[in-house]
């Protein structure tokens, strides 16, 4: 299946789709590790190493939509012509390096 963003909306393959779910259930443990580690007063540098350990997780996920939406979405609408997607993914960069 192509990916095309023009209607601000992805179509995934189910390979990439699950990539993406498989992350954010990886994520999504992480996190409830880190609540119950607060909830049980652990020290605060093992929270804080693991909560470093799911900020990298978020970004390694970041970096996987990313490459998907340059090499489909954005590719795509350059070659259709849309030139406008250019902005539209720099204005998505700054909001990642904030």
């Amino acid at each position: 299946m192509s990916e095309c963003c023009c209607e601000k909306k992805t179509v995934r393959s189910e390979e990439q789709r699950r990539k993406l779910i498989n992350r954010l259930s990886r994520l999504e443990g992480q996190i409830r590790g880190i609540k119950g580690m607060v909830e049980n007063d652990a020290y605060c540098t093992d929270i804080l190493t693991q909560s470093a350990a799911a900020g990298a997780a978020i970004n390694a996920f970041n970096r996987e939509l990313l490459n998907s939406h340059i090499r489909g979405c954005v590719a795509t609408d350059i070659r259709e012509g849309h030139d406008e997607v250019i902005d539209d993914l720099v204005h998505t960069l700054y909001k990642l390096m904030k």
